[in-house]
């Protein structure tokens, strides 16, 4: 049984199982260009990290200030602004990820 809502505390949240990071099955880190919901603007994601939390900001961090753009992460999958998969594939390549450019 387990524990839904108090009158101390209201709403109990159930605890969340340690994060796994979505990578896959061959390995590789996949670098795409986005339009499609942005209204236009070209963003760049990669996806397949084998990284979670703050490791995964700390990358995007130093993501960002190579390209000199702003961006973010959800759900595991960094967002950088603008169009520099050539920069963040020399970087990844250079942290010894293998990278793969997909989409168009």
């Amino acid at each position: 049984m387990v524990l839904v809502y108090s009158t101390d505390k209201g709403r109990i949240e159930p605890e969340k199982e340690h994060e796994q990071a979505q990578t896959f099955a061959d390995g590789c880190v996949r670098i795409r260009r986005e339009t499609a919901g942005r209204k236009g603007k070209g963003v760049i994601t990669v996806a397949g990290l084998p990284l979670v939390g703050d490791e995964l900001k700390k990358l995007a961090q130093v993501l960002k200030k190579k390209c000199g753009t702003g961006g973010s992460v959800k759900d595991g999958i960094i967002e950088i602004q603008g169009d520099k998969r050539d920069i963040i594939k020399t970087e990844l390549e250079k942290l010894g990820y293998k990278v793969k450019l997909a989409g168009g």
